[in-house]
């Protein structure tokens, strides 16, 4: 073998010089990624950072095998997550259907089930009529269309038709191109009408044919739809063939318990303690299914237990009261300071407590306290009552959730819609319109502007005040915004004045950023344009308020006069107060006497001495020398016309900005 150049060599020496680093650090690394699943990316930066090491070419090429090996573990093990999270849903889902007794929730429950595990536009079910001799649609979720919802399919017709037959599941990315299909003209203007393209069905076997292990007894179909293109992947069919399994057995049973229950042989040896149990269950899980309100678990819950409930959010504001068997609440609710700290005693319990004859249940998501729940009228609960209690405390907390969820989605939306009506209400004004209505809000009825500023104008201070009118408007038909570095809020007009409205809101937000907080009103106004007007209106207000030192406080633009346009930009009221009045005010401070009093009764007055004297309850003289003092520290020509203006402005300044 021959030498290495001299270059090469003293190239040699140097890098072997530096020792190469070691390759197990790296291993590990890689066994750490695998266990923290960390971003493909971070696994090859392993290797990268080995070869600026100086590590060899044998154990790069180690290191690059073993990544590779990490990779393919890493992707074995998400897809046994992901199994794990479809399998968990698939024994909720089986839980679910082996407690609900009635068919048609049965099949409601199913197909709801199938849109949310494959997330699609919609999902829908057929079943078997043996009379007619094909299948018909027997229950949507999502559909829009009353032709799709009333469809019948023939063995072998469509997608639907050719799973009954075959007892196979097919899926299409594109039903109406797809040709393996028979398409007819009743399904396909049915399937039109809706929109679909891409569709997955699945059969819903029972049983054996023969009893020799052949196809089950196709009882029906369960498809799984979306309105665009979309190819269905292998663990999806695999996904909605395991649904369908269970549903059809909890069809089978709820159909035996149908026949049963029209034959008269209701069971009825259950145990109180059971069947109580058993209707908490399927009450409660109802209205998780189909979005109940708050209202409908205070009744549920005030039904099953026997007693009054109320609902509150964290600070102890009520959200929802129900009396007993869903009766009108007439008890007293508990001061929000002790609904706050029964909570907090709750949630430190981890279970419902008893408190003063009232039990209250923390109502949590994880560790977040979201509010609490309070049971009047039941001085004892036993066991299953007490689970009973705790579990609405979760199907509240879930519902919360959702709420909190769409009300977000909403308040997104509705601040986009305050910024077009604020920002071009002449572009558009039907479509603003139309957009408010879908909202919940007519902008066509008179509604108030109200534009409100914390006094911590920082971004923190400014998003717990978007938050807090969020709060405030909760429960209501009025809607808020952030603009222009203000929140905005939109309310229907109910005969309240603005200014009245405008304190109200102060007090409350106030009290939810925790810090003063400035509102101006504008309105009432209805249409885009008026109400953009109102908005102008209540900002002038606003800054209005602001320039005169009345921070934490609230008005309207009419209660302000005149003096909202001329301050709406802010000017120097202080400067100018003092500049026009400061000799008479320094001289009734030294002095204790009232100087400025009188010279704002004269002008009122009409600068009339009689009338003057009469409003002060002095003698005329007294008045007289008062004027002369005046005169002498404003001097000459302070009763000319302009220069009576600047002072009475000055005075009424002084007198808005609080003093007297």
């Amino acid at each position: 073998m021959t030498s290495p150049p001299a270059s090469s060599a003293s190239s040699a020496s140097s890098a072997s010089s530096a020792t190469p680093a070691p390759i197990a650090p790296y291993l590990r690394r890689l066994l750490e990624l695998v266990a923290d699943d960390a971003p493909a990316e971070e696994y090859g930066a392993v290797a990268a950072q080995a070869r600026v090491r100086g590590a060899s070419a044998a154990d790069l090429s180690e290191l690059e095998q073993a990544t590779g090996t990490a990779l393919r573990v890493r992707r074995t093990l998400r897809q046994h997550r992901r199994r794990e999270t479809e399998l968990a849903a698939l024994f909720d889902t089986a839980g679910d259907l082996a407690a609900l007794r009635d068919l048609d929730a049965v099949l409601q429950s199913i197909v709801r089930r199938a849109r949310s595990l494959l997330g699609t536009d919609t999902a829908y079910l057929t079943l078997r009529d043996d009379e007619a001799g094909d299948t018909c649609m027997r229950v949507t979720d999502g559909s829009v269309s009353p032709l799709f919802q009333n469809l019948r399919l023939s063995y072998g017709d469509g997608l639907g038709g050719l799973v009954a037959q075959t007892a196979r599941p097919y899926a299409t990315p594109d039903y109406r191109t797809d040709e393996r299909f028979r398409h007819t003209g009743s399904i396909d203007e049915g399937v039109l009408d809706e929109g679909l393209v891409g569709i997955l069905g699945v059969p819903l076997l029972l049983g054996s044919r023969g009893g020799a292990g052949g196809d089950g007894d196709v009882i029906g179909v369960l498809f799984a739809a979306d309105r665009t293109p979309r190819p269905f992947s292998p663990d999806e069919v695999a996904l909605l063939c395991s649904l369908a399994a269970h549903a059809a057995i909890a069809i089978d049973t709820a159909k035996a318990i149908t026949e049963l229950a029209e034959a008269g042989a209701v069971i009825r040896e259950h145990a109180a303690a059971m069947q109580r149990a058993e209707e908490a269950h399927d009450r409660l899980t109802d209205l998780v299914l189909r979005g109940g309100d708050l209202s409908e678990v205070a009744a549920a819950v005030a039904g099953l237990l026997d007693g009054a409930i109320t609902i509150h959010d964290p600070e102890g504001r009520t959200l929802a009261a129900v009396g007993r068997r869903g009766e009108p609440f007439e008890g007293a609710v508990p001061e929000t300071a002790s609904l706050v700290r029964l909570a907090a005693d709750s949630h430190a319990a981890a279970r419902a407590v008893l408190r003063d004859s009232r039990w209250t249940c923390a109502v949590l998501a994880g560790q977040e306290l979201l509010g609490s729940l309070v049971l009047y009228g039941r001085g004892r609960l036993d066991d299953s009552d007490r689970r009973l209690f705790e579990r609405a405390g979760v199907v509240t907390a879930l519902l919360l959730l959702l709420s909190r969820s769409v009300a977000e989605t909403e308040n997104r939306v509705r601040g986009e819609l305050i910024t077009d009506l604020l920002t071009a209400p002449g572009r558009d004004p039907a479509g603003l319109v139309v957009r408010g209505r879908r909202l919940g809000v007519d902008l066509g009825r008179p509604c108030l502007v109200l534009v409100a500023e914390a006094a911590d104008r920082q971004e923190t201070g400014h998003d717990k005040l978007a938050g807090a009118a969020g709060q405030y408007l909760f429960g209501s038909d009025g809607i808020s915004a952030e603009h222009s570095g203000t929140v905005v809020l939109l309310l229907p007009h109910d005969g309240t004045l603005p200014g009245r409205a405008a304190r109200a809101a102060v007090a409350q937000l106030g009290h939810l950023v925790g810090g003063p907080v400035t509102v101006a009103a504008g309105g009432p106004a209805s249409g885009p344009r008026a109400i953009a007007d109102a908005h102008a209106e209540a900002l002038r207000c606003l800054r209005a308020l602001q320039s005169l030192g009345r921070i934490g406080d609230g008005a309207s633009a009419v209660e302000l006069g005149f003096l909202g346009v001329l301050l709406g930009n802010e000017r120097d009221v202080d400067s100018f107060v003092t500049a026009t009045l400061g000799p008479l005010l320094d001289y009734d401070a030294r002095r204790g006497t009232e100087l400025v009093r009188t010279l704002g009764a004269y002008f009122a007055c009409g600068g009339t001495l009689t009338r003057t004297k009469d409003e002060l309850h002095l003698h005329v003289n007294t008045v007289v020398q008062r004027l002369d003092r005046i005169q002498a520290l404003l001097g000459a020509g302070w009763n000319d016309p302009e220069r009576a203006l600047e002072l009475q402005l000055a005075l009424r300044l002084h007198l808005l900005s609080g003093n007297r």
